[in-house]
């Protein structure tokens, strides 16, 4: 049985077809890429699956429930978590209390009044065990909007995985980095997927990170999809040579 499903969605905004009847199937544990030139609808497309924005037309299953028209944080409640282009941290908080935040949410406590003591002691643990498979231990007390730019994006993705996810989106997870923080992330990244055998959906520009993570590859160019295949396939695929090719001949 499927993970998600996205069927023929379409999302148009005035005369603007964003997304033109997409469609998407993820198998539990796979690990997908999304890729495309800018303006392509990838975010777009992530948003809606994710629910941050209504199908013009379309749906949307997961776990074969309809959720086309549910709310972003019932989806999360379903099992759905996801990060953003612009890492959405709290910098004024320290990496610990980041952390803690999700950890309540996911244990049913951030909206009571008290904590018994073992509750407490759990949700410590278990923020010690985000802390320590996301190599942040050491760094658990400062502030976050401090950590360089690639730990504040490994401690989103440790906020998202504290939401206890069966699906973990991830947009564009190594933007604006170098090197040796792509690797670090790109390698944060395989090994909790390994680990929980989580089902993941990610958009990427760098090919080195969706060929070194990813099972299947689809493509999208002006809201369409392209293609979709192995990494391979789509590596050897003359269509989307041409896709990125043109994109680039236009911004030159």
């Amino acid at each position: 049985m499927s993970l998600l499903k996205v069927e023929q969605v379409s999302r148009r905004f005035g005369s603007l077809v964003a997304v033109d009847q997409v469609s998407m199937t993820v198998e539990p544990g796979e690990f997908r890429a999304v890729i495309g030139p800018n303006g392509a609808g990838k975010t777009t497309f992530f948003n809606l699956i994710s629910g941050f924005l209504l199908p013009t037309s379309g749906r949307i299953l997961f776990d074969d429930q309809d959720v086309t028209a549910v709310k972003p944080a019932n989806r999360v409640k379903l099992g759905m978590a996801r990060t953003f282009q612009v890492t959405e941290i709290f910098p004024e908080l320290s990496v610990r209390e980041n952390l803690r935040i999700p950890v309540e949410v996911a244990a049913g406590h951030r909206l009571k009044p008290w904590q018994s003591r073992a509750d407490a002691r759990a949700m410590d643990e278990r923020v010690d065990e985000l802390l320590q498979r996301s190599g942040l231990t050491g760094k658990a007390g400062r502030l976050a909007g401090e950590l360089s730019h690639g730990d504040q994006r490994a401690t989103e993705i440790m906020m998202a995985i504290a939401l206890n996810p069966r699906l973990l989106l991830l947009d564009e997870p190594t933007a604006g980095m170098g090197d040796q923080e792509t690797y670090d992330v790109t390698q944060l990244i395989r090994k909790l997927h390994r680990e929980q055998k989580l089902t993941v959906v990610l958009i990427e520009h760098d090919m080195r990170v969706v060929f070194h993570l990813a099972d299947r590859v689809m493509v999208l160019a002006e809201g369409q999809l392209l293609a979709e295949g192995t990494p391979d396939e789509i590596a050897a695929d003359d269509a989307v040579q041409e896709a990125y090719l043109g994109a680039e001949a236009e911004t030159a």
